[in-house]
């Protein structure tokens, strides 16, 4: 495996290699790393009405920003180009930042949805306010701590004004302690050309006050489980340069800050934020406040739906259970498409604020004619602290808060046989598909396939087999890579050993099908692999990665 292939630079390699991620990462990352737009992307952005950008200023400080116009401003004439037509508001620290050759990075995220997706690439041209960015990489990323909101136009007659500051003063201190959101801006560009070169832009999100104080010169962050690029942590660890952005998403106002970061790995100052990774601190250099910058506003829908009330409690295998929730007060929940997950928010006893996680939905309901629970079907991680929690204290009749199921990982259209492969606790939005797919007026035939270690931890098995014994279309494989004894007794599994092309190809000597795929990254990165080799065109397999304790 050499670097030269890659999708990530030396920065990133080394952070994947410290958190032990970096083989299972890099076959995976090779697939969903493009240097084109799939036309979904495409037209993801074509709908968006603002952009966050990462650019460096005339002194190679970087910055971010916002682009905003509403929808339309964002256009894809071809698969490798993305044009911006927005200006900047005057005193924006990027306003003269992207003209041609500049490195630039986007991030394009759709707070009412939850889906984000980022490229990076330079800029070819600038003219009259529109540049024209050429894609070096474009990938989506996960939906974790990402805040609904609703966007706007902004009021008529608003003025823009700017300052240029050199310290923190109360204002800014105060709206970044209550802040629940941020974008940031990274980079690295060494010697030569290669596509992982050139600026990021991310985003940061957590509960009000996530953001620390330290002085006035002086913010920490946590930096919670990703999508294993390590992205901004590897361009930090080579160029410590970086910047902020955080918005007042009612007013248009924006504060603008560069500096130097450090990474504090494993301090006891890791302890006052749980559940993080490592803790990023910030030396501010200089910063921007700009008033009224922006031509839209948004305002919050990301409070809880509802409270959920815990009807009942199943275990579903050694370390699996599924959780029944329902409305407080009885009436019908939102809808959700099979495949989509539930954001979720946990009282969790000794912390402050809910700790919110993201879990898909593991049942299809009955009917179509309202939604009147939901399931959750959940691994228990040894050090996972929601997933402990709602394994060891939460108890039939507590309350949860949760917002909207949400989510692009949904069966598609069609009239091809559809193949739901699966590993481990990647077998729930798989069941939750294949509850839809058993409608009667469905008419597409169905293969389930799912990798599991053995018979103890094979959740949702049964549910499975009896939907596939009532109809005839619909096939399942089971494949245990440590079969039990009492597993070859009971006949329960179908093969011994982990699901590879070679199985698929056995079960479909057609393989003209859409293909879902869900489970650990290398599990992923090995099944999308296979069925490249035998010829399944990509725009033919979707799929949804799962982290710790089954969170997508």
């Amino acid at each position: 495996m050499s670097n030269q292939a890659s999708p990530f630079h030396a920065g990133e390699l080394v952070v994947q290699e410290r958190m032990g991620v970096r083989e299972q990462i890099e076959p995976w990352a090779r697939k969903v790393i493009r240097d084109f737009l799939p036309d979904e992307h495409r037209r993801f952005y074509a709908e968006q009405p603002f952009l966050v950008a990462a650019g460096r200023d005339a002194s190679d400080r970087p910055w971010a920003t916002l682009l905003a116009d509403g929808p339309g401003f964002i256009r894809s004439p071809d698969a490798q180009t993305l044009e911006i037509n927005a200006e900047l508001a005057a005193g924006d620290a990027l306003a003269e930042a992207f003209d041609a050759g500049a490195d630039m990075g986007l991030l394009g995220i759709e707070f009412a949805t939850r889906r984000r997706n980022r490229v990076n690439g330079r800029i070819t041209q600038g003219r009259d306010g529109i540049r024209s960015l050429r894609v070096d990489q474009a990938f989506g990323n996960c939906p974790q701590y990402i805040h609904e909101r609703e966007w706007e136009r902004a009021p008529v007659g608003a003025e823009p004004s700017f300052e240029t500051m050199e310290v923190l003063d109360a204002p800014a201190i105060g709206w970044i302690e209550s802040a629940d959101t941020f974008f940031i801006a990274s980079g690295h560009r060494a010697e030569g050309e290669a596509a992982h070169y050139g600026m990021d832009a991310s985003h940061r999100g957590g509960d009000p006050g996530f953001v620390r104080i330290e002085d006035e010169r002086t913010l920490v962050f946590p930096d919670y489980a990703g999508n294993n690029h390590y992205n901004t942590i590897g361009n930090l660890a080579v160029d410590p340069r970086v910047g902020l952005l955080f918005v007042n998403f009612e007013t248009g106002d924006m504060l603008q800050l560069t500096g130097r970061a450090t990474i504090d790995w494993d301090s006891a100052a890791l302890n006052a934020f749980p559940g993080a990774h490592r803790l990023v601190r910030i030396r501010i250099d200089a910063l921007v406040r700009l008033e009224n910058a922006l031509p839209i506003r948004w305002k919050t829908t990301g409070g809880a739906v509802r409270s959920l009330r815990l009807a009942e409690k199943r275990t579903e295998s050694n370390d699996v259970t599924s959780f029944m929730l329902v409305s407080r007060d009885g009436g019908a929940l939102p809808d959700f498409e099979p495949g989509q997950h539930l954001p979720v928010e946990i009282p969790i006893p000794g912390h402050e604020r809910r700790v919110g996680r993201t879990y898909s939905l593991s049942a299809w309901p009955e009917t179509e004619q309202k939604t009147d629970l939901y399931r959750l079907t959940i691994k228990r991680e040894s050090e996972g602290l929601v997933s402990r929690f709602l394994h060891d204290q939460l108890e039939v009749g507590d309350l949860i808060s949760a917002r909207s199921p949400a989510g692009d990982f949904i069966l598609r259209q069609g009239t091809r046989p559809v193949v739901l492969i699966s590993a481990g606790v990647g077998v729930t939005p798989m069941t939750s598909m294949l509850g839809r797919l058993s409608d009667p007026a469905e008419e597409r035939p169905v293969w389930f396939i799912h990798g599991a270690k053995d018979g103890a931890h094979h959740p949702l098995a049964e549910e499975v087999g009896a939907q596939a014994a009532s109809h005839a279309r619909i096939r399942t494989h089971v494949a245990y890579s440590q079969p039990r004894p009492e597993d070859r007794q009971g006949h329960d599994f179908d093969s011994a050993g982990r699901i590879s092309g070679d199985l698929i190809a056995s079960l479909l000597p057609d393989l003209d099908a859409d293909y879902y795929l869900c489970g650990p990254i290398g599990f992923m990165s090995s099944v999308y692999s296979d069925l490249e080799a035998l010829g399944v065109p990509e725009n033919q397999i979707h799929s949804e990665t799962f982290g710790p304790a089954g969170a997508a």
